[in-house]
């Protein structure tokens, strides 16, 4: 699993065409994060990507319902901070991947010893995704490099203009949502670092 989160892009969409693009253009990870939609349409739109799967190798995350990435056989499930990690495990098993909303590194260390495989890790920039959520900058992305022993997603405002100092900052792996046009060149950034 960690190694699909080592120099990579991670994309952000309830739009199933955004998601194929961003696995065509070599993204390893996708989320379908649809706030909007119901359990039908959700199962829909997991279905299709499921289908890409048989053609690509990529990890299929679902936001928000580890019953339903466990029943529509997803990769994995990201949760919120509103959602115990712990009973998100439960419900999963160990065999899918368990991904966790952190905004400072206490949230993340408390994730990880509830059995999180991955934290996200932001927003490191103000952004219109998180309304009324303050920005933690680069700080936190440098104590997870240092402090936290899984891998880490850097999410939050990160976009071309940002990118170069998320990365110096120790983060490995970028998550994106309305940058997701700028993916091939996030993508060469990210795989430049070597």
């Amino acid at each position: 699993m960690n190694s699909s989160f080592d120099r990579d892009l991670y994309v952000i969409s309830d739009d199933v065409d955004v998601l194929m693009v961003a696995v065509r253009d070599g993204s390893a990870i996708i989320q379908l994060r649809d706030k909007s939609g119901n359990r039908e349409q959700i199962i829909k739109k997991s279905l299709v990507i499921l289908q890409w799967k048989r053609e690509k190798n990529f990890k299929f995350i679902l936001n928000d319902d580890p019953s339903l990435a466990r029943e529509v056989g997803a990769d994995g499930v990201h949760i919120g901070q509103d959602m115990s990690t712990t009973d998100a495990r439960r419900i999963i098993g160990q065999s899918l991947i368990l991904g966790k909303t952190t905004h400072n590194v206490d949230q993340g260390r408390e994730a990880i010893r509830q059995g999180a495989d991955y934290i996200s890790v932001g927003p490191v920039y103000a952004t219109p995704t998180k309304p009324g959520r303050p920005a933690v900058g680069l700080a936190y992305v440098r104590e997870a490099a240092q402090e936290l022993p899984i891998p880490f997603v850097a999410i939050g405002g990160i976009d071309l203009n940002n990118i170069d100092e998320v990365l110096a900052a120790g983060a490995k792996t970028i998550g994106i949502v309305r940058a997701a046009g700028d993916g091939p060149a996030m993508l060469r950034k990210i795989r430049n670092r070597a």
